[in-house]
């Protein structure tokens, strides 16, 4: 081997060694806390966007549908509140019904 090879060969080593601490530096910064939770973020407004005009999409498509759905949807929560409505119209007839046999 000549002092040359020796040479380019070290020269060589001293730039790989520099990239590689080049590269190392951009991703200890990318994985920086507060860039790995910018970034989530990003993606979590940039998909929710997206799911919010697809869901536009789909309530233009089939509004009865989505009506429907929601409809049944409230109708589950106010549950408790129809179920004591009607029990006190029921228990208020009965009662009623009741007095008129007496």
């Amino acid at each position: 081997m000549s002092i040359e090879t020796l040479q380019q060969a070290r020269s060589d080593a001293v730039a790989a060694r520099a990239r590689f601490f080049d590269t190392l530096g951009e991703a200890q910064q990318r994985l920086k806390p507060g860039n790995l939770a910018g970034e989530a973020w990003s993606g979590v407004k940039s998909k929710g966007a997206e799911a919010a005009g697809n869901a536009v999409e789909a309530v233009k498509e089939r509004p009865g549908t989505v009506a429907l759905v929601l409809g049944g949807l409230a109708l589950f929560l106010a549950r408790k509140p129809i179920g004591r409505a009607a029990g006190g119209l029921v228990s208020r007839r009965r009662r009623k019904g009741n007095e008129d046999e007496a």
